[in-house]
């Protein structure tokens, strides 16, 4: 039997109408039937996603092999069983609300052949709204890393992947997660991969945000998402280098996932619930090395991952309930010692005693002051002190000197000094 280039996995439960223009857009590939397959495994639909699927199999024979299972309660069941069933030398993963442009699957193969991709990205695009960040498709490269891209911002398993590297690594998605069950899949090959290639020249993948919002993250419960983070975090922890590679990947979600749950909705929650969700994160912060990071995030999900991460629930809950109703906080500046000027985030809890939390979390920048012309000093940028500054300056205290400017007499002979720097010294 001959092996097909390409399999492409469908777990479908309960996609209708989108189904249909899913399967369509996989019938008008341009790389050929007899070169794909298509595994779509029902995980207990109904409403009548199943039927579809048999009928079109039915239309196409050779093409599409279904699969009926009982619901299994997520993505990531149907999806191994798909996995399991595939031939293809590459694999790629595709959402049964989503759909492909026509010459999708040629255009990946080809370039993952020319290159010797083990994972491919393929350009992605949003529909009715849906987030999907473009920052790791600002251009098409036959090679790239966590360290020099957006990669950490592309975890879903929204790719090409070589299915021998899949087979030898035995890699595959944890039916324990009720949502992000592929990122920890995506992170480990990616991290096992040889080459991880970018294909933005063409919209390849458009990914679906469904108008009821039944989308599986969509639905997502804050525990969740916290399980699924930790199972990314975990995988990262065992397979990434550390430094740039390891940080790259916490700071993205620690700085965006992981703070969508420290907002304005938790306050909404139960109070047993909004505890065990308070607790969950911090034990991520402290788990995981967020703290490592903390200069990479917005001031505002850094101070609240801290607080989490010590236990000052309601000085946190006190935080998200004074920004949403008076918005960000204002800021504050002030010059160290060492010149430097810097600015911080007034937030309630900012040098509060009790809180104890340390300036740089509220840090929103810092710049060099511009400082004021001193006359004792010969001005800024002036020539080196001369004997008589120097004698003037060693001899008498800062404070005393400020302290006799105040007597005429003293006031001239400063003066004189000063005026003595700024000729040099000559008379």
């Amino acid at each position: 039997m001959t092996v097909p280039d390409v399999t492409v996995v469908i777990a479908v439960y309960n996609t209708m109408p989108y189904l249909t223009a899913c399967l369509d857009s996989l019938v008008r590939q341009t790389i050929g039937h007899a070169r794909m397959e298509v595994v779509a495994v029902d995980d207990g639909s109904t409403d009548g996603g199943g039927e579809l699927l048999d009928s079109y199999a039915a239309r196409h024979p050779g093409l599409f092999q279904v699969v009926h299972q009982a619901n299994s309660g997520g993505p990531a069941a149907p999806t191994n069983r798909g996995l399991a069933l595939a031939r293809g030398r590459y694999v790629l993963f595709l959402g049964a609300d989503d759909w492909l442009g026509d010459e999708a699957l040629a255009r990946m193969v080809g370039s993952a052949d020319d290159w010797g991709s083990d994972v491919l990205i393929p350009k992605q695009v949003g529909v009715n709204g849906r987030l999907v960040p473009q920052g790791i498709f600002d251009t098409t490269a036959a090679s790239v890393g966590f360290e020099d891209s957006a990669l950490a911002w592309a975890l879903a398993d929204t790719k090409l992947f070589r299915l021998d590297l899949v087979r030898r690594h035995n890699l595959a998605r944890k039916e324990e997660l009720k949502v992000y069950s592929d990122q920890p899949f995506t992170l480990a090959a990616c991290l096992r991969a040889r080459r991880i290639s970018v294909l933005a020249d063409y919209d390849h993948y458009f990914l679906v945000l469904r108008e009821d919002r039944g989308n599986v993250t969509q639905r997502a419960g804050a525990l969740d998402r916290i399980r699924g983070v930790a199972a990314v975090q975990w995988v990262a922890a065992e397979l990434a280098a550390p430094g740039a590679q390891l940080d790259a990947i916490r700071a993205r979600h620690f700085g965006w996932e992981v703070p969508q749950l420290l907002q304005e909705g938790l306050l909404a929650l139960d109070t047993g619930l909004r505890e065990q969700v308070c607790e969950g994160v911090g034990e991520l912060v402290r788990q995981f090395g967020a703290r490592e990071v903390y200069h990479r995030l917005a001031v505002p999900d850094r101070v609240r991952l801290e607080l989490a991460a010590t236990g000052r629930y309601a000085e946190l809950r006190e935080l998200i309930a004074h920004e949403a109703e008076h918005g960000a906080p204002p800021e504050v500046s002030e010059t160290g010692a060492d010149g430097v000027r810097r600015r911080y985030a007034a937030y309630p809890v900012f040098r509060d005693g009790a809180t104890g939390l340390p300036d740089e979390l509220f840090l929103l920048g810092e710049e060099r002051a511009e400082v004021p012309v001193d006359p004792e000093a010969g001005g800024k940028g002036g020539p080196p002190p001369t004997l008589v500054q120097q004698l003037w300056r060693g001899a008498v205290p800062a404070q005393v000197r400020r302290r006799l400017r105040g007597y005429p007499a003293w006031r001239r002979l400063a003066d004189a000094v000063a005026a003595d720097g700024r000729n040099g010294g000559r008379r």
